[in-house]
């Protein structure tokens, strides 16, 4: 997937839990965990086990089967919220697909635009294996109620070989607004997947409401 079509994401719901159950540590999400993962999909089109990007597997209690997975016998990304039952058994609270992006060379995009975006946070998975970013986009909705959508996508540049022998890989995010009203802002999480060779850090560009930001990142081999 080359441009990602960002629609809003309800994934901080459930921590605005305040039941007294959950004040005192015994409700059922007192002790739930979130982390970024991939999700492995049985033949049935069902998550049934998951690995963190800290390495750790578990196994749902029970097979979870969203509308958003089509197709079978495969992984996704996703954000997923559990409670850890056993040593490597979880039990679901919730889950969402989390979009992720391959970098591409800059003249794969038509007509590229770098409109602003507020970033939350930006970190490379302990795996190795991606780069999380936390986005602020500002939306709106039209007079039918619908709310904008957003086209992000990542380039990259150049690889740099740098003196020390060590190669900088420079992506650049690109995000068109389009005609999407700017009264509230969304918070959006997703992903970019590394190229299995990878370099030995990314520089990262992008364009904030505060100006133009760099962020330069160690990748783990």
């Amino acid at each position: 997937m080359k441009i990602l079509r960002l629609l809003p994401l309800l994934t901080c719901v459930l921590l605005a839990c305040t039941t007294d159950s959950y004040k005192t540590g015994e409700g059922k999400y007192s002790k739930m965990l979130t982390d970024f993962a991939e999700l492995s999909v049985n033949g049935d089109k069902q998550g049934v086990s998951f690995v963190t990007d800290d390495g750790a597997s578990y196994t749902f209690t029970k097979p979870y089967a969203g509308q958003w997975i089509e197709t079978a016998d495969t992984v996704y990304r996703i954000l997923v919220y559990y409670n850890k039952v056993e040593e490597n058994k979880a039990e679901l609270v919730q889950m969402g697909n989390l979009r992720t992006l391959i970098p591409c060379q800059p003249d794969e995009i038509e007509n590229p635009r770098q409109d602003p975006a507020g970033l939350e946070a930006v970190w490379v998975a302990n795996n190795g294996k991606y780069i999380n970013i936390g986005l602020l986009l500002k939306n709106g909705r039209d007079e039918q109620g619908e709310e904008g959508r957003h086209k992000l996508a990542i380039v990259c540049d150049e690889i740099r070989q740098n003196p020390d022998q060590t190669r900088t890989a420079c992506y650049r995010l690109l995000h068109d607004q389009e005609d999407t009203p700017q009264y509230y802002t969304n918070r959006h999480y997703f992903s970019i997947l590394l190229p299995e060779e990878r370099p030995d850090s990314v520089l990262l560009t992008m364009i904030t409401y505060d100006g133009t930001i760099e962020k330069k990142l160690a990748i783990p081999q």
